[in-house]
């Protein structure tokens, strides 16, 4: 294992620089910098970015909250790509600007999913034996 990795393989930057463009994706649905409707409307979580390798692409991970009209929220985001990819470059010091692609994020619904699992009667009788 490098020492700029972690136990997980990715690189320590990596992972710095999604975090903080996270963070400024956050804050500027936040704050409604983003001038569309829907946007507006619907309160947006950024819950992760992945960088690549090189920088230069950033896969986002949103859900709605509530979960409400996920792919009319995710509609809007991809319109508005370019002014967010510029205003993210505007803020993170990086050679180049990062392409953004946004995504919904599933781990809330897997983890739904898995719980209700657990529960189920056959399952619970398993795990109490």
């Amino acid at each position: 294992m490098r020492r700029n990795e972690t136990s997980e393989g990715k690189s320590v930057r990596l992972l710095r620089v999604g975090e903080q463009v996270r963070h400024i994706l956050a804050e500027i649905l936040a704050r409604g910098d983003v001038h569309d409707d829907t946007l507006t409307k619907h309160p947006v979580s950024v819950t992760e970015v992945r960088m690549s390798p090189d920088l230069k692409h950033a896969i986002v991970f949103v859900k709605p909250l509530l979960g409400r009209e996920e792919e009319v929220v995710l509609k809007a985001l991809r319109t508005n790509t370019a002014y967010l990819q510029s205003a993210v470059a505007a803020r993170v010091n990086l050679k180049y600007a990062a392409r953004l692609k946004f995504l919904l994020d599933e781990s809330f619904d897997q983890g739904a999913r898995i719980d209700d699992l657990l529960k189920a009667p056959n399952v619970a009788r398993d795990l109490d034996a």
